[in-house]
């Protein structure tokens, strides 16, 4: 019997998945993000979208439904997805049972069909769970949902979202109310907010424990001509120093500075001046506009990577002598700032000797004294003779992490000691051993508050820097590395501001509120290349990407923290020094030996996992398989990049065909250019079924004839989705990967079989092929632009090559000038900007009416006027604004090829937007008689 089609092999909402996503991405407190830090998520909305679709029936699989009852019926569908995909709706158990119905009536039909048990679903397992979205959302949607990782810091995410909380549900809270405040009413304490409730009150007693024990190290500051004495400081601003390299200034230590810049908020301006005499130096502040805005933004650095000169003889400082002293354990620092809160906002207070002999007075009981990897490509600080995480941190830090640490583990007593007044079960099963008595609920308190100290560790390193124009810290991870920071910002944990103690608390209570599943569900340390589940599970996963993110590497700065405060409390988990690494599926050069070994460790253990995985894989349902883009792997004249090829090849060497792919945006706005290069969408999500065993083998010439007959269909149907062109060519690879894929080898001309490399190739050769063909249908004078476009882009031409290529088509350059879409002038032409088309123009009153005009003064109207003059201009185009559409397709493609991103980001921004135009259109006045009859 033929497998059922699911949603997600047919079609999906997916400008409503991607619009949902992107916005989830400015949501702030409560979402599990926020929990603890991980690299390269996948949005929730996406996840609960793509496991609902790859679960529910698509109606085109029901028997007896006319194509009308089809379409309606899926309409119905991407109704209850849109509500499900929509952020408030998270908890809404209404909109979720709605989910949860349709997901079992379709399990209920498949059971009935294969014998199995209909009462209770499939397993769902996620192999690479990572920071966790996945297995989340399917526990959300009624699944029992199994993570695995074998990273240890991801495990203990994922612990913390799916199978901690469901272990204290409906849980009323008992540690103790911080004073001042008020209890709450029981009848609030639903799903996981009682536990979440008691983080916060042990956050709140171990602050103030905190307080009493190392408060006197972070003094309060005077504001200067400010009547505030005793204010709360934020943070101390720091440079680095090094001994000056000229001879004579022996002894003199010098900072090393990025930025003199502390605020650039207008009027609320502040900035450093270093007033230098002779072989000394101090620092002013100054609260107003400098006048010297570059030179002040500039620091003493002189260029890229570690040039700077030397404040007190002007001396260059070049890269080679600070990586020598700094070698050499001569990196000093000095106290450059001090900002505080003022009245107002900010204030900025100039350095004082006082508070760097607080700050270098501390001292500390522990240190993860561990080698960070020596990889500059994501670590710089080893480069300057910061080769441990511990060199990461100040002495300050160090024992603010440790005196916190320390009160983690004695929350974890007090909490035993409460929850057994309170009357929970007074027994020594551990949360590890599946407890949900007295001590698992003091392990699970350690295990939430441990992540408040990783989240603070990311704020309380000397790799944090100021943000000028936020007035703000900025935390370790901006991005997926540690760079090496010269000026650095020494945070206050018993500050108002960033990074505080309290604000690390309230991101972690608040995530765990909404982590509320109710199905039992469990997250194991596994490797995904040997281990696994012995049910068939419905899978959704998201792998490693290649070599895009050193996931092991970097998630050592928060495993070293992590391990001191629960390696009792989680011994398994935490039993190596640092995280495994040998068998992570990254292709990481240093760690194998060179590009090659990494791509060929990378194939096999992807291929062993993806093996593994179809194994487990429930067999009536697909599996979906994300894959995350940089931008540097476009497709460069139909060459693929290393990355996905490879990541594709092992997909299919596993027994896999692949039977879709949907492109998911996931960024905010719709800028699609970064640095002058069309930005890719975020990520792509594969189907998947399993490849008959008895699968035919093809030629190369039968693939393409398959490839020519089925692919244009597919692609058309991508277009009347409204797919963006930027997406366009990810979105191909699904119809086309599922003519290859299906069967066992596809043999080149001389026998050997090709590669999934040459098949992407030969994939958008047909799609160029696709996009190019209407040009026929269009009119003679859009064909001629076309074309010159093609060769000049909106530069000048010859008159004489552009009179050959018009005279191909039956016209001449007099006929394109007067269609108004070419300018001639001295023996030179060249097509108008849309800038310079006539601002007065009329479609009904134009009588060389063309596609190419038709594209170009729509892209004007959304982008000078408004959406509803565009779809205004739209409904008076009539048939030529269909074509227009097909046309802003093609004319993406060659801008995208030529790499002309301003002309791209014009053609994909009307193909965004047409969704929005059609509807708009409805609702326009009806044309007047005698005018272009409509297509719509």
């Amino acid at each position: 019997m033929a497998k059922r089609k699911k949603l997600i092999e047919v079609a999906l909402p997916l400008d409503d998945i991607n619009k949902a996503s992107a916005r989830e991405k400015s949501i702030r407190h409560g979402h599990p993000s926020t929990l603890h830090l991980w690299w390269a998520r996948r949005p929730l909305a996406a996840a609960r979208a793509v496991i609902f679709a790859q679960m529910v029936d698509d109606p085109s699989s029901l028997p007896n439904l006319t194509p009308t009852e089809v379409e309606t019926e899926r309409e119905r569908l991407f109704g209850i997805m849109r509500d499900l995909i929509v952020w408030e709706n998270t908890t809404n158990e209404a909109v979720l049972n709605r989910a949860r119905k349709e997901i079992r009536k379709s399990w209920e039909r498949t059971a009935a069909e294969t014998g199995e048990a209909p009462s209770s679903l499939p397993p769902f397992h996620d192999p690479f769970a990572g920071g966790g979205a996945l297995p989340l959302e399917a526990q959300r949607l009624g699944f029992h949902a199994h993570a695995s990782d074998l990273n240890p810091v991801a495990v203990m995410i994922n612990k913390a979202m799916i199978e901690i909380p469901q272990r204290f549900l409906d849980h009323a809270p008992i540690g103790p109310i911080p004073p001042g405040e008020q209890t709450q009413a029981a009848s609030t304490w639903k799903g996981s907010a009682g536990l979440a409730e008691d983080v916060r009150r042990y956050g709140h007693w171990v602050f103030r424990e905190a307080a009493k024990r190392i408060g006197q190290f972070y003094p309060t500051v005077d504001l200067p001509n400010k009547g505030g004495d005793n204010s709360t400081v934020i943070a101390w601003i720091w440079a680095r120093t090094v001994e000056s390299p000229n001879p004579a200034f022996s002894g003199v230590h010098v900072p090393l500075v990025s930025s003199f810049l502390l605020s650039s908020k207008k009027g609320k301006e502040a900035w450093i001046e270093p007033i230098v005499q002779g072989r000394e130096y101090s620092f002013r502040i100054h609260h107003s506009k400098p006048a010297n805005i570059e030179e002040v933004k500039s620091g003493t650095k002189l260029g890229r990577g570690a040039q700077f000169k030397c404040l007190v003889s002007g001396t260059n400082i070049s890269a080679s002598y600070v990586k020598e002293e700094a070698r050499a354990g001569r990196l000093g620092a000095r106290l450059m700032a001090i900002v505080a809160e003022g009245p107002r906002g900010r204030s900025y207070c100039p350095p004082n000797q006082e508070a760097e002999d607080v700050a270098n007075s501390a001292q500390y009981s522990w240190s993860p004294e561990y080698a960070m990897p020596q990889n500059p490509r994501w670590f710089s600080p080893p480069d300057y003779g910061m080769p441990d995480y511990a060199d990461l941190f100040t002495a300050r830090q160090l024992l603010a992490l440790n005196s916190f640490s320390d009160l983690v583990r004695e929350a974890r007593n007090k909490a035993i000691n409460d929850a057994i007044k309170f009357g929970l079960a007074e027994d020594s099963i551990s949360l590890n051993d599946g407890g949900n008595g007295a001590t698992a609920f003091g392990d699970a308190i350690a295990a939430y508050l441990s992540f408040v100290v990783d989240k603070c560790a990311d704020y309380w390193s000397s790799i944090c820097s100021w943000h000028s124009s936020g007035e703000k810290m900025r935390n370790v991870f901006g991005r997926q590395a540690i760079p090496m920071v010269w000026d650095y910002a020494e945070c206050n944990p018993f500050s108002n501001s960033t990074g505080n103690w309290i604000a690390m608390v309230d991101w972690v209570w608040k995530a765990l509120a909404k982590c509320n599943g109710t199905t039992p569900s469990t997250a194991k340390q596994l490797d995904a290349m040997t281990d696994g589940y012995n049910s068939p599970c419905i899978i959704s996963t998201d792998p490693p990407y290649y070599d895009n993110i050193g996931y092991a590497d970097l998630s050592d700065f928060f495993y070293v923290w992590l391990r001191e405060n629960l390696k009792e409390i989680v011994p398994d988990l935490f039993s190596t020094m640092l995280v495994p690494k040998a068998e992570e599926l990254v292709a990481t050069p240093y760690r194998h030996g060179g590009r090659q070994q990494a791509e060929e460790f990378f194939i096999t253990g992807m291929t062993k996992a993806m093996g593994h995985l179809a194994k487990q894989h429930h067999k009536e349902f697909p599996t979906t398989i994300y894959y995350a883009f940089k931008q540097a792997e476009q497709q460069s004249e139909g060459i693929a990049s290393t990355g996905w090829a490879t990541f594709l090849e092992a997909i299919i060497r596993s027994g896999l065909s692949i039977t879709g792919t949907w492109p998911m945006r996931t960024e905010l706005g719709n800028r699609l250019v970064g640095k002058g290069t069309n930005a890719l969408a975020s990520s792509v999500v594969l189907v998947c079924r399993h490849r008959p065993d008895d699968s035919e083998i093809t030629t190369r010439s039968e693939f393409v004839r398959n490839l020519a007959d089925e692919l244009p269909l597919a692609l058309q149907t991508l277009q009347e989705a409204s797919i963006a062109p930027v997406d366009m060519a990810q979105a191909a690879i699904g119809p086309g990967m599922a003519i290859f894929s299906r069967y066992m080898k596809v043999l080149e001309n001389d026998g050997s079989a090709m590669s999934v490399q040459t098949a992407l190739q030969l994939i958008n050769k047909e799609l160029d092929d696709y996009l190019s063909r209407d040009e026929g249908d269009y009119d003679d004078w859009t064909s001629f632009a076309i074309r010159w476009f093609e060769q000049y882009g909106l530069d000048s031409g010859s008159f004489g090559i552009a009179e050959d290529l018009a005279r191909a088509r039956g016209i001449s350059v007099e006929g394109v000038v007067r269609a108004g879409i070419l300018e001639s002038k001295s023996g030179k032409v060249s097509l108008l900007h849309r800038d310079d088309l006539d601002p007065d123009w009329d479609p009904a009153t134009d009588d060389r009416l063309t596609v190419w005009e038709a594209a170009q003064y729509l892209i004007r109207a959304l982008a000078d006027e408004s959406e509803v003059a565009a779809a205004s201009l739209l409904k008076r185009l009539g048939a030529v604004g269909v074509e227009a559409r097909s046309l802003s397709y093609r004319l993406f493609s060659i801008c995208e090829r030529k790499g002309w991103a301003d002309e791209a980001i014009a053609y994909n921004s009307l193909i965004v937007a047409w969704p929005r135009l059609s509807e708009l259109m409805k609702q326009q006045p009806e044309a007047a008689p005698g005018s272009e009859p409509e297509l719509f």
